[in-house]
């Protein structure tokens, strides 16, 4: 990828990822729960957000690398559900804000493109939009995977009896080493790569892109 747009895409990966958690922290906040607001977390300044792990040097390695999944996640803002006024369905909603607010950057961003607005007509801030788009679309689809820690885990746990809900929950501590290992290694022809790509693409296509 082109350096100048490997830049790009990358701060905007960090902003939509910052979005992501500040929506998690905001919706926190309405249903009871301060924690992020009293920590700061509620803020645009990526200082408080910024992982140099996953914010910078995962992605980077992804962009330059031409994987077909690119992503990376701002510090996770903290969540005390026993704060919330009716912590399963909260956390759940929670969970589903951040993912929400992704899909709405992207189709906002999409609606520009559309438009047709004469400054985009400029090669590199075309590409730059649809950039937002896509990588938005990304987060949005990738945070919904039903593999603990990530946002649809939640959401799955809403529907499970509680002991059954912690049970799967507590995969937290090896989730992202599943993804990992379904992203890098195929097994049976199941591809999370491929599977992903596939409805970032269905997505650009209900956005008309």
């Amino acid at each position: 990828m082109d350096l100048t747009l490997g830049l790009i895409s990358l701060v905007i990966l960090v902003f939509s990822a910052i979005l992501h958690e500040v929506a998690h922290g905001y919706v926190a906040d309405r249903f009871g729960d301060p924690t992020a607001r009293l920590l700061g977390r509620l803020t645009l300044n990526p200082i408080p957000h910024v992982d140099p792990m996953m914010s910078i040097l995962l992605p980077l390695v992804l962009i330059f690398t031409g994987s077909p999944v690119i992503f990376g996640a701002a510090k996770p803002v903290p969540v005390d559900p026993f704060n919330l006024r009716n912590p399963k369905k909260d956390m759940a909603l929670v969970s589903l804000a951040g993912p929400a607010t992704n899909f709405l950057i992207a189709a906002v961003a999409a609606l520009f493109l559309k438009l047709g607005v004469t400054f985009i007509h400029n090669p590199l801030i075309f590409e730059a939009i649809f950039t937002i788009v896509k990588l938005n679309l990304l987060l949005g689809i990738f945070n919904l995977i039903p593999i603990p820690p990530l946002d649809g885990s939640k959401v799955v746990a809403l529907f499970l009896p509680d002991q059954t809900a912690k049970s799967y929950l507590a995969l937290g501590s090896i989730g992202f080493f599943i993804i990992f290992a379904l992203l890098l290694f195929p097994i049976g022809g199941f591809s999370l790569g491929t599977i992903i790509s596939q409805l970032v693409g269905f997505g650009l296509k209900i956005l008309g892109l």
